[in-house]
């Protein structure tokens, strides 16, 4: 496992804008909130841009800031602005060789999914499933600060019912944490970019999607055989995911019925990626321990980042 040195409390961080644009009073409040926490943060050379028909620069432009990002010496982590779509053209270019060198904390969720999996998977990059600028920083209460600081200062993480976590099913699973946007992890699959997600204890997530669509990806993770040895589910807030007229209860019953086989514990509701608020930061690549018992619990058994 490749962890990234600890990051400093006033660390240069860039900020990169791997695949959408974003709007502008966004990005200046985010990178603002940065620096409010004490960072000399920077945008990268195309991070404000934009491209038609919806991204932030040409796939050669955002990859040429994402490496720049991972080889400028003087920066100590990197911050994407927001997802949207488009870093899966970045996916066949990508200088691992470069990234294993310079190890540092990739924050970033949703579409980033992909590029985060792949960089864990080919050179064991532990990734950082958390905020990004112009989503959760430019916005009050955007950040679980909690998290994201024991994260980057290489103190357990850990998350339970304050952070939304609920029980479906009980139980205690341990094992390497993994996962992101469910969406994009099944985008990948039947391609080299696939995510290893056997054998982990997954972390899955997504917004604005109906029940019978998660269900549809759920079925294509397990006729893939991506679940074989999973050891324990945990889905995020699941925003907006329901159907008009019905409540949150739909979810959690298709997640029971397609996950019928599965005997270990399953939670919901943990705030990380797509949330209303106060986004939990979630280093995956890390051993971490998922107890449902009488207070739900996720922690983390290591760091995730290297401390001197």
């Amino acid at each position: 496992m490749l962890k990234p040195p600890a990051v400093a409390p006033d660390a240069r961080v860039a900020v990169i804008a791997p695949a959408s644009s974003s709007k502008p009073e966004r990005l200046a409040r985010g990178i603002e909130a940065l620096r409010a926490r004490g960072y000399d943060a920077e945008f990268g050379k195309h991070a404000q841009g934009r491209q038609a028909p919806y991204f932030s620069g040409t796939a050669e432009q955002r990859l040429a800031d994402l490496h720049a990002g991972f080889a400028d010496p003087e920066m100590q982590a990197i911050f994407c602005t927001r997802g949207g779509y488009g870093s899966n053209y970045l996916l066949e270019d990508i200088d691992l060789n470069l990234i294993q060198e310079n190890p540092k904390p990739l924050f970033g969720y949703s579409d980033m999914t992909a590029v985060q999996t792949w960089l864990l998977d080919e050179i064991g990059l532990v990734s950082f499933h958390g905020p990004m600028v112009a989503a959760d920083f430019a916005v009050d209460d955007g950040v679980h600060d909690v998290s994201f600081d024991a994260a980057l200062d290489g103190d357990a993480v850990v998350a339970g019912a304050a952070e939304g976590l609920k029980v479906l099913r009980p139980g205690r699973a341990q094992g390497v944490m993994y996962g992101g946007c469910l969406s994009i992890l099944t985008a990948t699959l039947g391609t080299r970019f696939a995510p290893q997600t056997e054998g982990k204890l997954l972390f899955l997530e997504d917004v604005g999607t109906k029940p019978y669509q998660i269900d549809r990806m759920l079925r294509q993770m397990v006729l893939g055989g991506k679940f074989d040895g999973v050891t324990g589910f945990v889905f995020g807030e699941m925003l907006e995911c329901t159907s008009p007229g019905t409540g949150p209860e739909l979810l959690e019953q298709v997640i029971l019925r397609v996950l019928d086989w599965f005997d270990g514990p399953i939670a919901i509701g943990l705030r990380s990626g797509h949330v209303s608020r106060s986004n939990v930061t979630l280093p995956f690549g890390i051993e971490a321990e998922l107890i449902l018992e009488d207070e739900p619990v996720l922690q983390y058994l290591e760091p995730a980042v290297q401390v001197d």
